[in-house]
């Protein structure tokens, strides 16, 4: 999966499991996490559950085809604007609009295990 994700009637896909690893591409979310990291995702049913600060999985309406890993930052109209935690990197709800959240980033499995670190200071 790409770490960075068609407008119309098309349905955005969520996640077919309960439980998916995500492997991450790209520099947009560095420092939290960085390229080739696996990441342990849990399918998001109710979008209302997900909140400001959130590591997510999810696709963008304008690009269904991608699926990217990025920070929610607020809820919008048509569901949240997302960001990546690397400033210089604008693949991410300012080039895209709102993105659909289809599943919360829970743990790094892989080259660190563990919990994520919160967003970095801008």
């Amino acid at each position: 999966m790409s770490d960075d994700d068609r407008a119309g009637d098309q349905r955005i896909s969520g996640l077919e499991t309960a439980w998916a690893v995500a492997r991450v591409r790209g520099p947009s979310m560095s420092p939290t996490v960085s390229s080739g990291d696996r990441l342990l995702v849990r399918r998001v049913r109710d979008a209302a559950a997900v909140g400001a600060g959130d590591v997510v999985l999810a696709r963008f309406p304008a690009r269904p085809d991608l699926l990217v890993v990025k920070r929610v930052h607020r809820a919008v109209d048509g569901g949240h604007w997302v960001l990546g935690d690397n400033e210089f990197v604008t693949d991410d709800s300012r080039a895209f609009g709102p993105a659909v959240v289809v599943g919360r980033v829970v743990a790094r499995l892989w080259p660190r295990p563990g919990r994520l670190p919160p967003a970095p200071e801008r």
